[in-house]
């Protein structure tokens, strides 16, 4: 009988440990939803943001992309750090950026999410060219911009860069 019960217990055990593996391989192959879009009018209002943003970054508009970035801005990026200065943040794009590299937004990969009583999530990829490095390949590098809307005006609070 001890046996029996033995057996009994061990095969319980086999079986609950077999059916948590499949558990954990089934937990692990949970598919990402694709993106749905919430807002037609949000997601136009940023695009465009971004293209004015951009137009003016790829043509050296400081002044253009001074009135789009806010005193009290923040620059992540996983190469260079955090950068939280507006000033610091334009010199750099003045002395590193103007005349020499070209930001392209990869069509299709932009998303906007709302954030109620603030503004809206912009993620995509994006990818840019050096001049100085004109045989350089570029692959596509994540970014996300915080939009903020204060008093029908928007500007990008933050920004994080991954590449």
């Amino acid at each position: 009988m001890k046996t029996t019960i033995t057996k009994i217990c061990t095969y319980l055990i086999i079986v609950t440990v077999a059916f948590s593996c499949k558990r954990e391989e089934e937990d692990k192959s949970v598919s990402i939803n694709e993106y749905v879009l919430e807002d037609q009018e949000l997601y136009n209002t940023i695009k465009a943001l971004d293209t004015k943003y951009f137009n003016a970054y790829n043509t050296c508009d400081i002044e253009t992309q001074s009135e789009m970035v806010p005193d009290n801005f923040e620059f992540y990026h996983d190469k260079g750090g955090l950068m939280t200065s507006k000033d610091d943040f334009l010199e750099a794009l003045k002395n590193n950026i103007c005349g020499k590299v070209k930001r392209t937004l990869v069509e299709g990969s932009v998303e906007v999410y709302p954030i109620n009583n603030y503004g809206a999530v912009q993620i995509g990829y994006h990818t840019f060219f050096n001049n100085q490095e004109p045989d350089a390949v570029s692959k596509p590098s994540k970014f996300i911009v915080i939009w903020k809307k204060e008093n029908n005006s928007w500007k990008m609070s933050r920004v994080v860069s991954l590449h």
